[in-house]
């Protein structure tokens, strides 16, 4: 069972997964990010927060509760992730520094440093074609 299964059953078909296999399911089930995912919408917000205020309760309690207290509705977000500069990966390979010390150095560094930076490490030559 994926992550979908969960959360469609939750929010939208209210079919009970854990009635199927409820070993499966159970080991399956992501309490976490269930409640993460919920968490974007305002109608089911306090739902997963109070799931998470009881994540001692098995998965199956915690499946149970949300599936019907929470009324059924088509619920999708993206996913919010850390954006990272394009200019990071330079920094990184310029100076041969980690993803939080290129983050650091990126906040003093101007966008004429980070040019130079390019021209120094371009080496040259072609590049590979891809179509071939």
């Amino acid at each position: 069972m994926k992550l979908g299964d969960f959360l469609n059953s939750i929010n939208y078909t209210k079919e009970d997964i854990f009635e199927e296999d409820a070993d499966h399911a159970s080991k399956n089930y992501p309490a976490f990010v269930v409640n993460r995912c919920l968490s974007y919408f305002p109608d089911t917000l306090f739902h997963a927060n109070e799931m998470n205020m009881h994540h001692s309760l098995s998965e199956r309690v915690q499946y149970d509760y949300l599936r019907l207290s929470i009324r059924p509705r088509k619920r999708f977000s993206k996913w919010l992730k850390n954006e990272k500069p394009e200019d990071i990966e330079v920094v990184k390979k310029y100076y041969n520094y980690s993803n939080r010390k290129a983050e650091d150095a990126l906040r003093v560094l101007s966008s004429d440093d980070i040019e130079n930076m390019k021209q120094d490490m371009n080496t040259g030559g072609s590049k590979p074609n891809s179509s071939t």
